[in-house]
Parts: structure tokens; C-alpha cells; sequence
């Protein structure tokens, strides 16, 4: 793999929406502890991992960097806010049999990130392009009609993932160290929320058997690998490949939910989840054709002028 980089990328790649894709499996060993016991643990181990990585790798120094940039430092607290609110409502589809809402939610993150690349940065979208968002708000209309409700499980996942990209987009800030950041912001909040659980007899951080306790910290380190394997794969491959591999998490997520969890899919919804994947599959043929234009252009730039003469 070390002489091929496509090809590890590709294995980073399934590293990381494979341990993703399989966090369904992992979290639902902590159905016993509230999701937001477990979230104020899963920050504060990630946390701690993430501290001994950077020691390790010593790049504490780029952490300093961060905090001299005050337009940064806000952007990774909106981030942290974005990325905190989807494990919860994550930790609680897991914890409130689902899943497959979940898996929704990550198959609509494309199409969500196509509607804020028109909304926030004044993107132009092909026609193509159109017909894939357009397919997406039907589902969403579809799940209104006949199963009588928002599914904001999917929605927020989605929404909150998509724009956490787009925030996180915008900062010059290495994976790592944004990682730190990010769970060291949330710190404060879930001190807060031990110590009001503590005046009610109840402790977030400590009284619990062996396993919980080792399956929580192991929760921290799970939260750093899959996005230090989706950073290798990101600086191996191109968008298109990485976004075809994308599609490996909710597939997983799905799959667990129907044949491992047991959960029940309605017709209705199933007929959502056709439109989202047709819709998914016009949007990769619109980002494949463009791909390969890009290709060709850069390709007929690169010969000398008497060849395109």
C-alpha cells in the first residue's frame, strides 16, 4: 500500500466509514447509560486521546497557533456545537431503536451539502444537480405525507453534519488539532452537566461497572481513528472516489438497523429511501461528469499550443 497511493487511500477510506458505518453496533452496548452521559464522556476521553497524539506527534504548536486567531477560535466552537449536537442525536437513534433514521440522515448529507453550497457560498448548480435535490425534498415530503411527521432524526443529522463540513471547510485548522479543539470546547459544557447530575445523586464520570466504564473511554479513541483515517484517505484521493466511499457508513448503519437491530421499515419510508438513492445516484453522475471535464481541461492545458493548434 505504501507504493500505491490510490490504493491506500481507498483501504484508509473503508477504515473509516467502516468503523463509522459499525458505530450502531458499538454504541448500542451503552443503552443502559443516557445519551448525554455518554457524549459528556465521549468528549472528554477524545479529548485526552486526542492530547496524546499530539504529544506524540509533537504539534502542541499548531494548537497555539489556533488560539491567536480569534475569528478561528469562534468558528471551532460553532463547530464543536455542530458536531456535538449530531452524536447526541446520534447516541439517542441508537438508544431509541433509530437507526434507520439515522442511516437516512447520512445518505441526505450529500444533498444537503449541494443546498448550502447554493445557499452559503453562491454556488451554481447543474441541472443535474437540481433533479438530485429536487428527489431528496420529495423523500422528505414523502415521510411528511405518510408517516405523519418531520423526520428530524434524519434532518438534524444531516444538517448538522453538513454544515459542521462546511464550517470546518473554511478553517486552516489540521484534523488533529481541530479534533482538540473542538472536544475541549464542549468540556465546559459537560462539567456543567456533571455536576447538576451530581446535586441528584447521579455521576456522570464515575460508579460504573468495568465494561461500561472501559466501553467509554474506548468511546474517545473511536471518535479520533475514524477521522485520522479519513484525513490519509483525503490526502490520497480525489473527491469523487472519497465520495463514492462515503456511502459505505449509512449503508452499514442500514443494514445493521433491518437485519442485526430488527427495526421495522415501512413501505413508505422505503419508498424515501429510493428517492434519496436515486437521488444520490444522479448527483455521483453529475460530480463523475464533472470530474472528467475537469480532466479533459486540464489535460488540453497541459499540451503545447502548436498540439491544441
Amino acid at each position: 500500500m505504501s507504493g500505491n497511493p490510490q490504493v491506500a487511500g481507498v483501504g484508509f477510506g473503508l477504515l473509516a466509514y467502516g468503523m463509522w458505518g459499525f458505530f450502531p453496533l458499538f454504541f448500542r452496548q451503552l443503552s443502559h447509560v443516557p445519551p448525554l452521559d455518554i457524549l459528556s464522556n465521549r468528549a472528554v476521553w477524545a479529548c485526552a486521546f486526542v492530547a496524546v497524539l499530539l504529544t506524540l506527534r509533537r504539534d502542541w504548536r499548531k494548537v497555539l497557533t489556533v488560539f491567536g486567531t480569534r475569528r478561528q477560535v469562534l468558528m471551532l466552537a460553532v463547530a464543536a456545537l455542530l458536531i456535538g449536537s449530531n452524536w447526541l442525536v446520534f447516541l439517542w437513534a441508537v438508544a431509541n431503536q433509530q437507526v434507520i433514521a439515522s442511516s437516512l440522515g447520512y445518505f441526505l448529507t450529500p444533498l444537503v451539502n449541494v443546498v448550502l453550497g447554493l445557499l452559503v457560498l453562491r454556488e451554481r448548480l447543474t441541472r443535474l444537480k437540481w433533479i438530485s435535490v429536487a428527489l431528496a425534498l420529495a423523500a422528505i415530503a414523502n415521510e411528511i405525507v405518510w408517516l405523519g411527521r418531520l423526520p428530524w432524526v434524519s434532518l438534524v443529522l444531516a444538517g448538522t453534519f453538513g454544515t459542521y463540513g462546511l464550517v470546518r471547510k473554511q478553517l486552516p485548522v489540521d484534523v488533529v488539532s481541530g479534533l482538540w479543539l473542538e472536544t475541549l470546547a464542549m468540556l465546559p459544557f459537560c462539567v456543567l452537566y456533571a455536576l447538576w447530575q451530581a446535586e441528584h445523586a447521579h455521576f456522570v464520570f464515575t460508579g460504573h461497572d468495568l465494561t461500561t466504564m472501559c466501553l467509554l473511554v474506548g468511546a474517545g479513541a473511536l471518535t479520533a481513528l475514524p477521522l485520522l483515517s479519513f484525513s490519509a484517505a483525503a490526502q490520497r484521493l480525489d473527491l469523487v472516489t472519497l465520495g463514492m466511499l462515503m456511502y459505505i457508513n449509512p449503508t452499514l448503519q442500514f443494514v445493521i438497523a433491518i437485519w442485526v437491530f430488527g427495526e421495522a421499515l415501512q413501505a413508505a419510508r422505503l419508498l424515501s429511501f429510493g428517492l434519496i438513492w436515486c437521488g444520490l445516484l444522479v448527483f455521483s453522475w453529475s460530480a463523475w461528469r464533472e470530474y472528467r471535464a475537469a480532466g479533459r481541461s486540464a489535460k488540453g492545458d497541459d499540451q503545447p499550443l502548436n498540439e491544441r493548434a
